[in-house]
């Protein structure tokens, strides 16, 4: 294979590097960016209350498949927390330095912020929202009308965006990354959005859900619809969820 996938292989090679903005002593990007200052919604404490993902893990790793027909049931609030908990949930902090979350990440960069539009959520208004992992909360970015039908003409008309209870956005802040590794960070933004992304299949499974993954959407439009700026903030991946219809 010739072309610039080649060439993406070739120049992100380690001979080709120099040194990081880590190694030059820039100083390290923030560990969380907040994409918007809308109101922000509590969501339940995904290590209380009713219990949540309790199905083995060899049941959902065997009953796992990308589901793309949903019942019209919404999610409860406790099943979207439990969903991004299970994808970025933050578990231990290193003050200034990095975050530990329920997914690998090169060099704990984590270099994603979750971007959700919700469609059917109890408790919760159709609207895209930024799931602030440093304190478990969405913030509300863009209510605007017919934002589901939008994120599915970027998505290339897959008309399960607009029918799923809610879809998952992973919006990669590209200089998280870089500061660490350079032109090769951009390998590990993609290696970590199928961590991520693995996790919300196996989550969702358990709790009677079901997910598809989307790499197929039109990436200007998609950063448009979000709010991103398409370069330095834009989406690596998305991924839709709905409960799981009976006969699925």
């Amino acid at each position: 294979m010739e072309g610039i996938g080649r060439q993406f292989l070739e120049k992100t090679q380690y001979k080709h590097l120099g040194p990081s903005a880590q190694e030059r002593g820039e100083p390290q990007p923030p560990l969380e960016v907040h994409l918007g200052d809308g109101p922000s919604i509590a969501l339940p404490d995904p290590q209380q209350g009713a219990a949540l993902g309790e199905t083995s893990l060899r049941a959902v790793i065997e009953a796992r498949h990308s589901l793309r027909e949903y019942a019209e049931a919404p999610l409860s609030l406790e099943e979207l927390g439990y969903l991004l908990w299970a994808t970025q949930g933050i578990t231990r902090v290193v003050p200034d330095r990095a975050t530990f979350r329920t997914v690998p990440s090169a060099g704990a960069r984590h270099a994603f912020e979750t971007i959700v539009v919700a469609n059917r959520v109890d408790g919760l208004d159709p609207a895209a929202y930024q799931y602030r992992a440093s304190d478990h909360q969405p913030i509300q970015l863009d209510a605007s009308p017919q934002l589901a039908e939008r994120l599915t003409k970027a998505c290339l008309g897959q008309p399960f965006v607009a029918t799923s209870a809610v879809t998952f956005a992973w919006a990669a802040i590209w200089e998280r990354m870089a500061w660490r590794y350079g032109e090769r960070s951009a390998r590990y933004l993609f290696v970590d959005a199928g961590h991520v992304c693995q996790n919300l299949y196996l989550a969702a499974e358990s709790i009677g859900c079901g997910a598809c993954a989307i790499g197929a959407f039109d990436d200007e439009i998609t950063s448009t619809v979000l709010g991103l700026d398409g370069i330095e903030r834009f989406v690596v991946y998305l991924a839709t969820v709905g409960k799981r219809a009976v006969s699925a």
